[in-house]
């Protein structure tokens, strides 16, 4: 049974299923994150919803490059946990399926190219504090020293 986070889906609501892989970015003894500005400021673990006939690992590499600007190595998948929200640049109801690597960033080609996106550098343990779910806490707190 796949883990859920957050609130309970509401029962009012019709929610539209949307994959995604996020991943752990980890390197000497720091992670790296991405602050997402809009729709409403939040720390996040980098990555996004897996586009039709994509691959989980391509789609973590895609996303995590456009919201971070690194590239990545070694993909081990950790888990999933599922959330249920509302996307407002989606104006959707959301039932989120995240599945969470722990990968390596090797080389930055350059800024996020993702709108609103910026990587972030912190310590282990200031990064899971300030993560905006439950879940990518979850995922990110097995690496506190």
């Amino acid at each position: 049974m796949i883990p859920r986070f957050g609130t309970p889906p509401q029962k009012d609501k019709r929610y539209t299923l949307r994959p995604g892989a996020y991943a752990v970015l980890l390197r000497e003894g720091q992670m790296l994150i991405t602050h997402q500005s809009a729709p409403f400021p939040e720390y996040q673990l980098p990555g996004g919803g897996i586009d039709p006939g994509e691959s989980p690992v391509v789609a973590l590499m895609r996303e995590a490059y456009e919201e971070t600007g690194y590239r990545l190595t070694k993909p081990r998948r950790l888990g999933a946990f599922r959330r249920f929200t509302y996307m407002p640049e989606y104006d959707l109801w959301a039932e989120k399926l995240c599945t969470i690597y722990v990968a390596t960033p090797t080389l930055r080609l350059g800024p996020p190219s993702e709108p609103g996106h910026k990587a972030v550098w912190m310590d282990v343990a200031e990064a899971v504090a300030v993560l905006g779910n439950d879940g990518d806490r979850h995922y990110a707190s097995q690496f506190l020293p």
